[in-house]
């Protein structure tokens, strides 16, 4: 996370020096963002000990973190996203096995590739709808059984829909909220308690904050090169 907003700060900063490497451009070809990010999942676990199903599932808490998107514009209307951060969530036990509390933990790094077709781009607000994929990466996994106890989950790969929209605030500067929900499921395994689980997450996964575009040959330094949107407009 420190790296992310090392990075849009840098932005903001070149940004806000008025320099011509960075001149906003409401028709630029890249955009970077930075949001609060709601990660929201909504857990249907099927959860067996030994093999045979118990009634009681694992929830998922919801968690509030700092992310950031990178938008590459092939033209005013289409363009690719990139979603990235990281969030820590607990796994808590509900149901007849409620008493246990919270039996894990885990991080999770769930980048987001979507394309997208933005509407209205000569306008102040422009929505625009998405669809791509998720993966879940889960690190740092940690039971909470009990000494000799350990906790595994698996990586997902889901399918993503989303809905956002862009308000220009001028110089290239917007205000911007976003909404994507994916279908993903995941195995997870809690060694020595012969306790598993077969988890739908499908996170839903809301995000505001503000976001600025501008010309990517401009950043690089131009080097007399065209853009692949530049000779697409």
């Amino acid at each position: 996370m420190t790296a992310l907003a090392a990075g849009l700060a840098l932005v903001v900063l070149l940004a806000g020096t008025q320099q011509p490497a960075l001149a906003g451009d409401n028709h630029g070809d890249f955009m970077i963002k930075g949001v609060v990010t709601g990660v929201l999942p909504d857990t249907d676990a099927t959860v067996k000990l030994n093999g045979s199903r118990i009634p009681g599932a694992r929830e998922v808490s919801d968690e509030v973190i700092p992310a950031m998107t990178l938008t590459y514009f092939f033209t005013d209307n289409i363009a690719v996203e990139l979603f990235c951060c990281f969030a820590k969530h607990d796994l808590d036990a509900t149901g007849s096995i409620s008493a246990l509390g919270t039996i894990g933990d885990t991080w999770i790094f769930p980048p987001a590739l979507t394309a997208q077709y933005h509407f209205n781009p000569d306008g102040t607000f422009k929505p625009y709808v998405g669809v791509g994929l998720q993966y879940i990466a889960f690190f740092d996994e940690d039971s909470k059984l009990g000494p000799g106890t350990s906790l595994g989950i698996d990586d997902g790969l889901g399918f993503t829909l989303q809905a956002g929209l862009d308000i220009a605030v001028g110089n290239g500067w917007y205000v911007n909220a976003d909404v994507k929900k994916t279908w993903l499921n995941t195995d997870a395994r809690w060694g020595g308690t012969g306790i598993t689980a077969d988890v739908d997450l499908d996170p839903l996964i809301v995000s505001a904050g503000f976001g600025y575009r501008f010309n990517l040959g401009d950043l690089l330094g131009g080097h007399g090169a065209t853009s692949a949107y530049e000779e697409l407009k």
